[in-house]
């Protein structure tokens, strides 16, 4: 066989990649083909989502006697900031800062035990960790309602009426499921490796917790933080049950102030709304990544 007539090895179009200066791979760039129905689809939702706070906006900037007629989607044609600056006047502040005060206590309470607790379920292996963890969940399918009258009593009982703690205290408590559950999922993505390797190097399961686990967690914990300190700023029913006077009122209740028995300030109530929904949104816009993060994670592998 001539030199002419040997095989030649097959070819092909692929190049071998070179490498990045940087290290890493270059990623490859795939064209993906319009959706025209999801499209719709997302626009139809955001319209949805749109109009009534649009809506509320408008009207939030309307005198107070022209607040119930013309077109509720139409701008309003003398605009004003009275109704803010009635709603600063009338105790906002103290609001404000009860209710950062209950958010920031419910914050603390459901990280300090919940995050413990979290690790002890998924680090030990016994039947009696497992059992206690599926109890604790339980309180997900019990709701607020079916309870409060009992936690009436025992906030009674404690001499816990008609203070802050009266609100703190159940508020953490109906968090903590759901902040565990989260938790657990996302420490169970915790290599096993990472722990064996601390434990040869002699570290204790404390040291492990606060500097293995907690790093390594902090998408399940940043979404804690946003559910629970959602479920103390938007909650209503413990604050309405279990406090009376103005002292310990949060934002949700002090929308009371603009409703009376002849009737409804409405251009007030809805700029006491957009100013109370102001803060806790922000933060929803700075750790929204986390939070869509976080809930991916939930169950583990």
């Amino acid at each position: 066989m001539s030199h002419d007539t040997l095989p030649r090895p097959p070819t092909t179009d692929k190049r071998p990649e070179r490498p990045r200066p940087d290290g890493r791979r270059r990623r490859r760039h795939w064209t993906r083909r319009a959706n025209p129905l999801a499209g719709l689809g997302s626009f139809v939702w955001l319209v949805i989502v749109l109009v009534p706070i649009y809506a509320m906006l408008s009207a939030s900037l309307t005198s107070a006697d022209k607040a119930l007629t013309g077109n509720p989607l139409k701008p309003p044609t003398d605009p004003t900031l009275d109704n803010y600056s009635t709603v600063l006047h009338s105790g906002f502040w103290h609001l404000l800062s009860n209710t950062v005060i209950v958010a920031v206590a419910v914050v603390a309470i459901v990280l300090g035990l919940c995050v413990p607790l979290a690790y002890v379920a998924v680090r030990t292996r016994d039947r009696w960790s497992g059992l206690a963890f599926r109890l604790f969940l339980l309180g997900v399918a019990i709701p607020a309602q079916a309870v409060v009258v009992p936690l009436y009593l025992l906030i009674a009982k404690l001499d816990l009426y008609d203070s802050l703690l009266a609100v703190i205290l159940p508020t953490a408590a109906f968090a903590m499921p759901v902040s565990v559950l989260v938790l657990v999922g996302t420490l169970r993505d915790v290599s096993e490796d990472l722990y064996e390797a601390m434990a040869l190097d002699g570290a204790s399961p404390q040291r492990m917790l606060f500097q293995l686990a907690v790093p390594l967690a902090k998408g399940g914990i940043s979404t804690v933080v946003i559910f629970s300190s959602l479920q103390a700023w938007n909650g209503f029913l413990f604050p309405l049950i279990f406090t009376q006077s103005d002292e310990p009122r949060v934002l949700t209740l002090g929308l009371f102030n603009f409703v009376s028995q002849f009737g409804v300030n409405i251009p007030a109530l809805l700029a006491s709304v957009v100013l109370s929904g102001i803060p806790i949104f922000a933060v929803y816009l700075v750790a929204r990544r986390a939070l869509i993060g976080g809930l991916m994670g939930v169950g583990g592998k």
